[in-house]
Order: C-alpha cells, then sequence, then structure tokens
C-alpha cells in the first residue's frame, strides 16, 4: 500500500474529492498547510492571498512580504495497484499549467490498522 499525499490549491479541494470518490477513494485527510515553491511565495500572483495575513499587512507590504501560500495537503492510502489511477485523477481535477497546481508525492506505507474491527494491511483500507 502507498500513501499518496497532494499538496493542492485550496479551491480545488471538493472537486479532488469528489473525483477520487467517483472512482472508489472517498477517504482522505486534509490539512491546512502553507508552503512555497521555486518561484519563492509570490502568493498575490497566484490570487490566493491569506484574509489572514491581509488584516495586518497593506495590499503592497502583503505582496513583497509572502514568503508562504496558503495551501491543503490531502492525503489517503491507497493499494499499490490504485496508484497511478489516484494520481492521474488528482493531476487532471487540479492542473491549470500554471504555477502553483501543486505537488504531489507517493510514499510507501508498511501497513494500516483500523482501530474499531482490528483489520489491518489492505482490508484496513
Amino acid at each position: 500500500m502507498k500513501e499518496v499525499v497532494a499538496i493542492l490549491r485550496r479551491q480545488k479541494v471538493a472537486d479532488t474529492r469528489q473525483a477520487l470518490a467517483d472512482i472508489g477513494y472517498p477517504g482522505c485527510t486534509l490539512l491546512s498547510v502553507h508552503g512555497r515553491g521555486k518561484q519563492g511565495g509570490i502568493g498575490g500572483i497566484l490570487g490566493e492571498i491569506d484574509p489572514e495575513m491581509q488584516k495586518f499587512l497593506s495590499p503592497e507590504e502583503y505582496l513583497f512580504k509572502m514568503d508562504f501560500i496558503p495551501k491543503r495537503m490531502y492525503t489517503l492510502v491507497v493499494p499499490d495497484e490504485a496508484v497511478p489511477k489516484v494520481v492521474q485523477t488528482i493531476i487532471q481535477t487540479n492542473q491549470t499549467g500554471n504555477i502553483g497546481d501543486g505537488k504531489i508525492f507517493v510514499l510507501p506505507t508498511d501497513d494500516a490498522t483500523t482501530v474499531r474491527t482490528g483489520k489491518t494491511g489492505d482490508k484496513a483500507l
């Protein structure tokens, strides 16, 4: 089994969740994160201005002091054979061709256990 971790634009999460549910993977963990890529975190250009930061900075200051862009980290654990389909679904749902479309990581997962039932491995998924 593998953990698929996707860093996504905030406004794409609902579409991603629906697309993955449509292919049979409705379970996920979602975290609010802030980060930056090769572009250096120029948030205002990407239209992802964080309202919380705007309270403390003028628009001009915000654009020049923005180091980290608010994103969502979407994670799910799937069987090995599902990884290509899940990754392709995430790409199709999130790809705009612009800087900031996101990043996907695929990590090995040794085991999983459902707390309620005690099921382990793929049966826990």
